[in-house]
């Protein structure tokens, strides 16, 4: 009867935390600042250009601050096919799929941060019980499955990127079914469930280029299975921890799955093909706009950032590595992650532990070992290794299933201890107008509070120009929905001509390119700063 009591109590406390975590997802949309790459998926949802924007923003002359809000809203007169054409033309190794339904979210719902960050953390709800049903198909127990579906829920990782207006919790929506739908076609090989597994494949490659990793994995997964295939695989668990569906599955002839999968996959190919014309006739561009992923890094800042990515999961309080303090605190989530995908290896059934291990490290693998072979940093990107993440949830969900059996008051506890540090991280993150994740527009908060302070007591005109990264575009229009409406914007062009605000009293410059630098010198202007170290500037005539 206590053991009864003890069990309902746990499933209690998880579900209420997986309630929180779904709470936390809408919590302050509008309070981060909307940063760059959301910008970028706002105007090509809408139906512009960067080319077009550039054209009319960077012609040596002023707008109010919340005129380039208007890049933020449907472009009057286009249709959906403007959108897929942004995106072939300017970024095409991004396929259509969210940005076709970002559209029509903004054509319902309008275009402000609340209603298009609303999507994606709407989205991010469809993962919750896929990710139960993933857990269920592979452990056959409700504990183990209710265990990773309340990691996903409250991951501080998974709902800060719920609150991004990127394709980034659809991309965990579609690895996360579609690993459960592999695994359905697995235990019971029909064309129906195979069919189901092609379209998800399909969409997944719709959501996102970074899906043929999961792609990849899964291949792996079923040639190893195919190889090392058992009828009947033992478990090495006491007769009183959870059962495992796959370990009991049918014979089926090696070779049947191998060629199943691979026509699924075809099929999934062929619904992409017309996409892969497009990558494939602007491979060029797609090459330039990802240029900055070979940009070459230490093997320290590497290992810095897989540490950041993986203990996301699980804790994030955006203190920067340079904190000791950062990294002690992420290391006890490392090593529980390490144990937890020793466990699996040492103790579950042949395929359960396959599918996992595969799942975490071939994506993971396919990432990493270019970037230190060749260099590069593309494993340092932490949305990059989304793949990733759902196993590493199971693994961990694993380790403390089986704990709670043996040694429940300490397992209990670390359990609490681990909720209670992504509860923390949540209430922090919740508040905060700037995060990690923001990258090159980190510091937009902090410069459009400086911008509106000074304009608050006289008239203040902000001058900028494309920038010497061409990142400008989308890092202005970012400041415009934190700027005051009394702000001015000088949008100097290729060539500068500050005739216009020669005159202007109190002058401000936010990351200038070599030319706008070189326009000031001429005039004999001297830069003081006013914020963080090459954003930000006063402009001191004479």
């Amino acid at each position: 009867m206590k053991q009864s009591t003890d069990a309902t109590w746990l499933k209690g406390c998880l579900i209420l935390a997986i309630g929180l975590g779904i709470c936390f997802r809408f919590v302050n949309l509008d309070g981060k600042v909307y940063w760059h790459d959301e910008v970028y998926t706002t105007f090509r949802a809408a139906g512009f250009s960067r080319q077009e924007i550039d054209r009319e923003l960077f012609q040596n002359r002023r707008f109010a601050a919340p005129e380039l809000l208007k890049f933020q809203h449907i472009k009057p007169g286009s249709t959906a096919a403007d959108t897929v054409s942004s995106l072939a033309t300017e970024d095409p190794q991004h396929p259509p799929l969210y940005f076709l339904m970002a559209r029509g979210w903004m054509h319902w719902f309008g275009g402000s941060m609340t209603a298009t960050r609303s999507l994606p953390a709407l989205l991010s709800l469809l993962s919750l019980p896929l990710m139960y049903a993933l857990g269920r198909e592979l452990f056959n127990s409700s504990l183990m499955a209710l265990l990773a579906t309340t990691f996903l829920a409250l991951s501080p990782f998974d709902i800060l990127f719920a609150q991004t207006a990127r394709q980034y919790s659809l991309l965990t929506v579609v690895v996360i079914g579609s690993s459960w739908l592999l695994l359905k076609a697995i235990r019971r090989s029909t064309v129906q469930n195979w069919g189901w597994y092609a379209l998800s494949g399909a969409i997944g490659l719709y959501t996102h280029p970074f899906f043929g990793l999961t792609a990849i994995g899964h291949g792996v997964y079923v040639l190893l299975m195919s190889v090392s295939f058992r009828q009947r695989d033992s478990c090495t668990e006491p007769a009183s921890a959870p059962t495992f569906s796959l370990a009991f599955m049918p014979f089926v002839k090696r070779w049947q799955f191998s060629i199943r999968f691979l026509m699924a996959m075809l099929v999934s190919l062929v619904l992409y093909f017309p996409w892969f014309v497009v990558l494939f006739d602007n491979y060029q561009r797609a090459s330039a706009t990802t240029s900055w992923t070979k940009g070459s890094v230490s093997i320290v800042f590497l290992v810095k950032q897989w540490i950041l990515s993986f203990t996301a999961l699980f804790i994030d309080l955006n203190f920067t590595f340079s904190d000791l303090f950062a990294i002690l605190l992420r290391l006890p989530f490392i090593f529980l992650i390490g144990c937890a995908i020793y466990l699996v290896h040492q103790r579950t059934p042949r395929l359960t532990g396959l599918f996992i291990l595969t799942s975490i490290l071939m994506p993971f693998l396919l990432l990493a070992l270019p970037d230190v072979v060749l260099g590069g940093q593309r494993s340092a990107a932490s949305r990059y290794l989304i793949s990733s993440f759902p196993g590493v949830q199971l693994a961990v969900a694993y380790l403390f299933a089986i704990g709670l059996t043996r040694g429940k008051w300490v397992w209990r506890s670390i359990l609490g201890l681990v909720l209670a540090s992504s509860l923390i991280s949540c209430v922090i993150s919740a508040q905060a107008t700037t995060w990690w994740s923001k990258s090159v527009s980190y510091f937009n908060a902090e410069v459009a509070q400086a911008v509106n302070a000074i304009a608050s007591t006289e008239p203040t005109i902000l001058i900028s120009d494309p920038g010497s990264d061409f990142t400008n575009t989308g890092d202005l229009i970012s400041l415009s929905y934190k700027l005051n409406g009394t702000v001015q914007l000088f949008l100097a062009g290729k060539s500068p001509n500050l005739d216009e605000v020669a005159d202007q009293p109190n002058l401000l410059l936010f990351r200038p390119s070599q030319s706008l630098e070189t326009a000031i010198d001429q005039r004999g202007w001297q830069l003081e700063p006013i914020s963080h170290p090459g954003k930000l500037w006063q402009i001191k005539k004479g």
